[in-house]
């Protein structure tokens, strides 16, 4: 068996990811990094983006915060509505300008990859990512030896993979004291007597927090959850946010925000 065919490899999916693979110097010594047409076109269709605890003060400033569910309390920033539109990438490809952009999308085309066990991660790149190319000028190897920028974006994928780990903590806690439950976003059109249902997601009941016992208040305070908890549901004043960003990208009026575009 040759050295190439022994080369160890990624199985199983990576969200925006086409072809993870393995960094490794046998394989991408010879690779670079260089511009793209569209900077973060590979993030133009995702509705939604992981987010870690430490993001949350940055980007509960532009995104509602919410989770995958109950059972999969993944912590995300909810980027578009109905369409797989990302409404903060415009067409050329650019985020829009003064709004935060998440780790998940700012370590790429790099990222991280862990075995079933859980007991070691290893550090990845997309190989289908258009920047990557014989002639990327920002070399990822030289003489064999990382580059000074490879080793920031690996140290980078580091910081962010530890900080992913505790943001399961932290979705854990909320999960045990039974805070995460199902909610609904409404809006109420001018001149409408009733308000439209517009997203389901799951998210902080508030007055689930509010109605914790006092011990378990101050334990949350202590451990400095209970501040992130409500920073979440402060997030969630951006849903309005969010329908007006659809409603300028695509022109539509206030009835039809709600509506996907393939029926207006």
């Amino acid at each position: 068996m040759s050295e190439a065919q022994a080369l160890p490899e990624v199985t199983g999916r990576m969200f925006l990811y086409e072809q993870p693979e393995l960094l490794m110097k046998e394989k991408h010594g010879e690779l670079g990094i260089g511009p793209t047409p569209k900077p973060f076109g590979f993030a133009a269709t995702a509705r939604a983006l992981p987010v870690t605890l430490g993001e949350i003060p940055s980007a509960m400033k532009n995104y509602p915060l919410i989770f995958m569910s109950k059972e999969q309390p993944q912590l995300l920033a909810v980027t578009g509505l109905y369409d797989d539109i990302n409404l903060f990438v415009d067409d050329a490809g650019n985020w829009e300008d003064f709004t935060y952009i998440p780790g998940y999308v700012r370590r790429y085309p790099f990222g991280v990859a862990a075995e079933q066990s859980g007991e070691r991660m290893a550090v990845v790149i997309d190989r289908g990512y258009e920047g990557l190319t014989p002639t990327g000028e920002n070399r990822l190897f030289q003489d064999g030896q990382m580059t000074q920028q490879t080793q920031a974006a690996v140290d980078f994928v580091k910081t962010y993979e530890r900080d992913r780990q505790l943001t399961e903590q932290f979705a854990k806690l909320l999960s045990h004291h039974e805070l995460i439950q199902q909610q609904t976003a409404h809006y109420t059109p001018t001149g409408a007597s009733e308000p439209v249902t517009f997203a389901q997601y799951f998210g902080i009941d508030e007055e689930r927090l509010k109605g914790l016992a006092e011990d378990k208040r101050m334990e949350m305070d202590r451990q400095g959850v209970l501040a992130l908890a409500y920073a979440l549901l402060m997030s969630m004043g951006n849903w309005r946010l969010i329908l007006n960003r659809r409603a300028k990208r695509f022109n539509l009026t206030e009835q039809d925000v709600f509506k996907p575009l393939s029926t207006n």
